[in-house]
């Protein structure tokens, strides 16, 4: 049945209904279990003083957070601020050396806030890499990478290659992971793009205003070379209609957002709560819910406001950059689940859909999912709770093609095609809420602990069976139903602009 099956206004009223006062209960719960416990013993480390405006605590749990927004703002403000002025005047100056100008404006800054030795480090990852992508083998121009990549996420090598950066500043660790975990992802896309070049081999400074991007350097997103080369490149810097409107508009929209997050931890310890596994097993279990589903949106928030913040930069250098994660309230298949649009991009272009073709064939799908999934094991750092992660993840993305072989067998499409497609979209929405579940179950262990998603389980599906098991999947039943119905009028919606097109 067709993603343009409609539903009466009257059910979608009531689903709006259920879903609003299902999502203000659980909150209210999450509230009355932060407010008292404030003061707890296992709440001083990660509840601190908030805005003086509210008197109340804030959770300060997640470091990422606190470091872009709190502590290290002002350094990271004052850094791309830069970059965006010098670009500005090159841009207006000399148009066709700007990509040069955004290398030397990127190397100079990492050199002042790393230091000689980690900018001699990253260079000669970049230098071996680029010889291996000479010799046009595209085996070995991934061999080269992982293990490239590997030295950086597997001791003894990671302490190793750490151990030449001097400082013991706070951003230290973060600053040298995330940098030259990136550059070996970008050098990996510029060989494979270069292994693609039919005649001759794209310069080695080519791969430097690359990889010392300045935006993308420590934190990503990722952007294959292919796309920021053509777009580094372009001599039509004109803008289109409102399109610096709507980068002020994005820009305020982001602002907006981590105000609304700073104001929501002052009254949900959504991330301090899941900590302290005493008081987890006291809550209820609408409660369990709502802090896993919550951190789960949570996370997509921060990485949505970091990569805008980083998107807005990049637009105004007139690039296109990979767009923010899709939100995980639209999720229910596993196919469009990723926190980081540019890794899911990358891993896409480079190992799933070469390996998977269309999706199409049950064997294939498994080899490609199994080796998307290692080297994002790979990538992520491997440890037990990433490597049940990676398994849960990699087995729900080949279970939803077997299941849908499986539903495509004569006796079960041919019961399908009876049913009304509302009907249709009624059962399906059945399965699809089932699976929203078991998205956040697999994806919460790796952004708490392996410990409350395992009690999240219990509580929800076997301890909670059938009151709270079924209350909670009719809510998110009812969930998953707006959502088909968001996407049955973008549906449509892209259906008339074409049809104005060929008109």
């Amino acid at each position: 049945m067709g993603i343009k099956a409609a539903l009466p206004k009257y059910e979608l009223y009531f689903y709006t209904l259920v879903l609003s006062l299902a999502g203000l209960w659980a909150a209210s719960w999450i509230f009355e279990a932060s407010s008292d416990n404030v003061n707890r013993k296992t709440f001083k480390e990660s509840v601190k003083p908030g805005w003086h405006y509210f008197g109340r605590k804030m959770d300060v749990a997640d470091f990422e957070w606190v470091m872009w927004f709190t502590k290290f703002r002002n350094h990271i403000v004052f850094a791309l601020s830069g970059h965006v002025i010098f670009a500005k005047i090159c841009s207006m100056a000399a148009p066709q050396l700007r990509s040069t100008v955004y290398m030397v404006y990127g190397m100079l800054a990492v050199l002042a806030t790393m230091g000689l030795t980690f900018t001699m480090l990253i260079l000669s990852h970049c230098v071996l890499l680029y010889s291996v992508s000479l010799s046009k083998q595209k085996w070995l121009c991934f061999a080269a990478g992982l293990c490239s990549l590997a030295t950086f996420k597997l001791e003894p090598f990671s302490s190793w290659q750490s151990g030449f950066v001097t400082g013991t500043f706070a951003l230290q660790d973060v600053l040298f992971y995330g940098g030259s975990g990136f550059t070996i992802m970008r050098c990996m896309s510029f060989a494979l793009e270069n292994y693609e070049k039919k005649d001759g081999n794209y310069s080695f400074l080519e791969l430097l205003k690359y990889n010392f991007y300045l935006p993308f350097f420590f934190f990503g997103p990722i952007m294959t070379f292919d796309r920021f080369h053509a777009q580094v490149n372009t001599p039509d810097l004109t803008r289109k209609d409102r399109e610096m409107w709507n980068i002020r508009i994005q820009a305020v929209l982001h602002l907006a957002a981590i105000v609304v997050v700073d104001v929501l931890f002052h009254f949900l310890y959504i991330l301090t709560i899941p900590s302290d596994m005493k008081l987890v097993k006291q809550l209820s279990d609408w409660s369990l819910a709502g802090l896993a589903y919550s951190n789960l949106v949570y996370d997509w928030v921060k990485a949505a406001v970091m990569f805008g913040v980083i998107n807005t930069v990049s637009r105004l250098d007139h690039l296109d950059p990979p767009q923010p994660p899709k939100c995980i309230t639209m999720l229910y298949v596993f196919a469009e689940t990723h926190f980081d649009r540019g890794i899911n991009d990358w891993l896409c272009k480079y190992v799933y859909d070469y390996l998977g073709g269309n999706h199409d064939n049950i064997v294939k799908e498994l080899l490609a999912t199994v080796c998307t999934f290692a080297v994002t094991t790979l990538w992520l750092g491997p440890c037990h709770v990433v490597y049940i992660w990676s398994f849960f993840n990699c087995f729900g993305l080949n279970f939803e093609l077997w299941v849908a072989k499986f539903f495509e067998l004569k006796p079960f499409a041919s019961m399908e095609a009876k049913m009304s497609e509302a009907t249709s979209r009624r059962i399906r929405g059945v399965f699809n809420a089932a699976n929203f579940w078991t998205i956040i179950l697999y994806n919460v262990l790796a952004l708490n602990s392996l410990d409350f998603a395992n009690l999240v389980f219990k509580r929800l599906i076997i301890t909670g069976f059938p009151l709270s098991t079924l209350s909670v999947l009719f809510v998110t039943y009812c969930g998953v139903q707006l959502i088909k119905e968001r996407e049955r009028r973008l549906a449509l919606e892209e259906e008339g602009a074409e049809k104005e097109k060929t008109e």
